[in-house]
């Protein structure tokens, strides 16, 4: 029969793990990003934490800073997470992982969505980084000429097109450079307009007027993402039929996008913190390239524009928007 005495010791038993758990310190994860707090696909990266057992507050805390679009914040944020003593930093976009870059050359940085990690100095290869950052490389320069071909499926005799770019962000020199030779060949002209800032986006629409535009492909941005509401209104109010490099700036009133899937995309993010909190060395880990792509057709926004989708590009469609 049990005694007291083995009564006591099951009971400190129980309690041992439990007070060590109470003790442990639990991890800090800065979290960088040039767009704002709203953006949907930003919930794939709690998700993917949640998902590896991270649960805020009780053995993880998620230090989140955001620009909002204004990127001159940036390396204030960046700043502001090193003296946090954070674990790790994630964050999404060239703008941001340079200025994380600068801020830090010890705390482990996940780039996530940035086209050319190698290119942009953030890496010595893919697979073997160096340094301490690693993470996911986005292809929107490479599909960048997928959008013209969508749009030249979707707008017939299409002449001259629009292509917003963000001249803060490093990706987007690419993009142009991208859809330019692709336009080239197939004899399109293409009218480059810049917006730095959210008081540019009306200014450059006005610019696509006066220059004759037939449609629009808006260049992967953060700044873009946080003004997705006024770019989808500005496009349709113009008679624009537009393309994106995500589905939330389709879901906002865009015609179609073409790309990743960034939900997914910061839910992989995760995987990489979990591995540095384990011990891993980022610039050992290799720099993953996406391989699932998505196509959005807003079926809303073609009969607002009074544009008949052709069948087969609504065949080709993983989502259609009705």
């Amino acid at each position: 029969m049990p005694t007291r005495r083995d009564f006591l010791f099951v009971l400190g038993a129980l309690a041992a793990p439990l007070a060590a758990f109470g003790q442990a310190r639990a991890c800090r994860i800065g979290f960088l990003a040039a767009g704002s707090a709203s953006t949907r696909f930003y919930d794939g990266f709690r998700q993917g934490m949640r998902e590896l057992g991270y649960v805020e507050p009780a053995n993880c805390v998620l230090e989140q800073r955001f620009a909002n679009g204004n990127y001159e914040r940036l390396p204030g944020l960046a700043a502001d997470l090193v003296r946090a003593r954070v674990d790790a930093i994630v964050a999404g976009a060239p703008p941001s992982v340079h200025a994380a870059h600068k801020a830090t050359a010890t705390i482990p940085i996940v780039l996530v969505a940035v086209p050319d990690p190698v290119g942009e100095g953030f890496a010595a290869s893919l697979s073997r980084p160096g340094g301490n950052i690693t993470g996911l490389s986005t292809i929107v320069t490479d599909v960048s000429t997928k959008h013209l071909e969508l749009l030249r499926a979707a707008v017939p005799k299409l002449a001259r097109v629009a292509v917003l770019i963000n001249p803060n962000n490093s990706a987007d020199a690419l993009i142009l450079e991208q859809i330019n030779g692709a336009a080239y060949a197939a004899g399109i002209k293409v009218l480059a307009l810049e917006a730095g800032s959210a008081g540019r986006i009306e200014p450059a629409f006005a610019a696509m007027t006066r220059g004759r535009a037939g449609a629009l492909i808006v260049a992967a941005d953060d700044m873009f993402d946080v003004q997705r509401g006024q770019i989808a209104k500005l496009a349709l109010a113009r008679r624009l039929p537009s393309i994106f490099a995500n589905r939330e700036m389709t879901e906002a009133g865009g015609l179609m996008s073409y790309g990743q899937d960034l939900v997914e995309h910061y839910r992989r993010a995760a995987t990489y913190v979990d591995k540095i909190l384990k011990g891993a060395k980022a610039g050992e880990l290799p720099i993953e390239q996406p391989t699932l792509l998505e196509f959005v057709i807003n079926r809303r926004t073609a009969k607002a524009l009074g544009l008949a989708i052709p069948k087969e590009l609504l065949l080709r469609a993983d989502r259609v928007i009705d």
